[in-house]
């Protein structure tokens, strides 16, 4: 089995909570051979933690130093395509933590360094990996002709599960100059994507960049695209959304939020002539709480009702055996550029039924 020699941009929750540690358990997979991160303390920390023999502030000395086969990119979303074509044209293939980008113009540049480079471009869809969601898909037909599914995702804040349950290195020495930048590169790239609109519903878009792009992709793979939107609201500054999603001959009521509760409340749930599916989501932030498939079926007189817990392997891990295996096969990943594009299509179309309502 081929090691990939790898290098991870960004230290933060994510890294920390999941991927150094994914990382570190699969030795015949991966070689952890240089992080970068804007912190110069969480390079010095976590590099002694794992033993890394190189470490960055700045993402082109990485990928300049050579010695990669593949990075991570994990850093704030607003920084994801630099990262990720600086990478493709040093001949390194990229694993890019969702969302891929924010912009169309960001995703043109992506995948225009990916054909030039001949390399792999993945996005960080770990929950289409979860070995209940892929049984899912493969067993939709048993539930007759489609009627009406739920994508329901209202969980609470990250970081109360985090907290109760990993410690997380939050550095003190970020210059605050760079937060501030941060967070005026996003606007622009959100503006790009949307033109002109409210604040509120740029703050929409990056709940469904954020949040929303894990629902609304596995929909994608479970159900296939809608034909449209046909109607959605918002309340609490855009903080909760609610919107429906015509498929023709039924309909998909998506639901998502965020608040203070210590749970994880994430669900699809598909109605047919004669089943019902639900595919269950725990917090990811917790490694190995299962993913689980319940399905509900009725043949002639006899009803039977199921919980299917396929494998305790976190879907993250199953995520990054897939990206070695297509990185050293050739292969391609399901969850790719244009898959994300679909994605980043439907988020926009969420924006402007907004704008209607």
């Amino acid at each position: 089995m081929s090691k990939l020699r790898v290098g991870v941009i960004g230290l933060g929750e994510v890294a920390q909570v999941i991927h150094l540690p994914i990382l570190e358990s699969m030795p015949h997979h991966f070689e952890l051979a240089a992080i970068c991160d804007i912190s110069p303390g969480l390079i010095k920390r976590l590099g002694d933690r794992y033993r890394v023999p190189r470490g960055y502030t700045d993402v082109h000395e990485l990928v300049a130093a050579g010695g990669l086969d593949c990075v991570l990119v994990l850093n704030s979303d607003e920084y994801h395509a630099e990262c990720a074509v600086a990478a493709l044209d040093a001949g390194i293939h990229v694993l890019v933590e969702k969302p891929m980008c924010l912009s169309p113009r960001e995703a043109e540049e992506i995948i225009a360094a990916r054909d030039r480079s001949g390399k792999t471009v993945m996005v960080a869809y770990m929950r289409r990996f979860a070995p209940a969601f892929t049984e899912a898909v493969a067993r939709l037909p048993e539930l007759g002709e489609l009627r009406y599914a739920r994508v329901h995702d209202v969980i609470g804040e990250n970081r109360l599960i985090v907290d109760q349950t990993a410690y997380v290195d939050r550095p003190d020495d970020v210059p605050p100059e760079a937060i501030e930048a941060k967070w005026a590169r996003r606007a622009v790239l959100v503006r790009e994507a949307l033109g002109e609109v409210p604040q509120e519903l740029e703050w929409t878009y990056g709940l469904l960049c954020g949040l929303g792009s894990h629902d609304l992709s596995a929909m994608r793979e479970l159900l296939g695209k809608p034909q449209k939107v046909a109607a959605a609201t918002m309340w609490r500054s855009g903080a909760y959304v609610v919107a429906l999603l015509d498929y023709g001959d039924f309909v998909v009521t998506y639901e998502t939020g965020v608040d203070s509760q210590l749970r994880y409340d994430t669900y699809l749930e598909v109605y047919g002539a004669s089943g019902t599916m639900r595919v269950q989501y725990d917090t990811p932030y917790v490694r190995h709480f299962p993913t689980t498939l319940h399905l509900e079926l009725t043949d002639g007189d006899s009803y039977e009702r199921s919980v299917r817990r396929p494998h305790l392997k976190d879907p993250y891990t199953y995520e990054l055996e897939h990206f070695h295996e297509v990185v050293t096969t050739g292969g391609t990943p399901k969850t790719s550029a244009e898959d994300y594009v679909e994605d980043m299509g439907l988020f926009v179309e969420i924006i402007r039924a907004l704008e209607r309502s």
